[in-house]
Formats: structure tokens, sequence, C-alpha cells
């Protein structure tokens, strides 16, 4: 089968610059100045988005080896996300960013008023927490520190 891996993970936004620059200011994700946008009518769009009268603006960010997508809905008018939305609710949990010093990241972005769960946590290989982005999303930062951990990818 020609699987070439994974390419992106999709976040819908209500204000999509917004969240784009959170994460270029933060986990030094690159725009990549992929942008588009699409209006009501666009029949085969909606057809793979399994969605009708759609229209949004669309982005995406390159963040190492895997890109960001980004979409800010106009229509159908989206419902907004649970404050504080629950990890163990099914669908999208987190990203994941891989670091290098754990610590040294996650002072630098609670220095920006990022939230976290808690503190990093040692847990023998890896070092690991969720944090919130701007608008609720939740995202980890991980420190392998395992050097032949079989999730070490970089």
């Amino acid at each position: 089968m020609p699987i070439n891996g994974m390419h992106h993970a999709a976040i819908s936004t209500p204000n999509i610059e917004r969240l784009m620059n959170f994460y270029k200011e933060n986990f030094n994700c690159k725009d990549i100045n992929s942008r588009s946008q699409w209006y009501k009518g666009a029949d085969e769009i909606d057809q793979v988005l399994g969605l009708k009268g759609s229209s949004a603006k669309q982005g995406f960010l390159s963040c190492g080896n895997v890109m960001i997508e980004f979409f800010e809905y106009s229509s159908p008018e989206p419902r907004a996300m649970q404050e504080n939305r629950p990890v163990n609710n099914h669908g999208h949990t987190h990203i994941c960013f891989d670091v290098t010093n754990i610590d040294e990241v996650y002072n630098d972005l609670v220095s920006k008023g990022v939230k976290f769960h808690c503190p990093p946590k040692d847990f023998g290989s890896v070092k690991a927490t969720y944090g919130r982005d701007i608008d609720g999303n939740v995202f980890e930062i991980q420190e392998i520190i395992a050097s032949k951990h079989p999730a070490k990818v970089f």
C-alpha cells in the first residue's frame, strides 16, 4: 500500500489568524503561505466535508515533520467548543510537539500566559504535560528521554 505517512492534523477555530499566530509564536511553526477560501456553492468541497452550504477560510503551518491545517468556518454556523473539553471525550484529543528541553519550553510558554494542566511529569523514558491553546484545544509537549524509545523520531 503506498502510504507515505501522516501529513497534517486540522483544527477548526473562530479566528484563524489568531490561532495560527499562537502556533507560530509558541511552537516555531512556519507559515508556508498556503491560504485559501471558499464560499457557499462549492459542491465538491461540501461532498468531501460532508456538509451543505459550507464556506470557510483555510491555512497551513509547517511544524517540523508534520503540518497543522486551520479552518475558520462561516457556514454552516459552527458550534462553540465546550470550555475545558475533557480529553477523554470521543474525537480529537490533542496534538503533540516533541521538544529537547521540556522544562525550558514549559517555562517559556507559562511566561507567555499559556495554561497547562500541570507542570511536566517524568514517566521514566518520557517527560510530558498537556496545555491549552488560546481556543482551548489541547496540545502536549513531550521530551523522549530514552535514546532507544520506540516512538523516538528526532
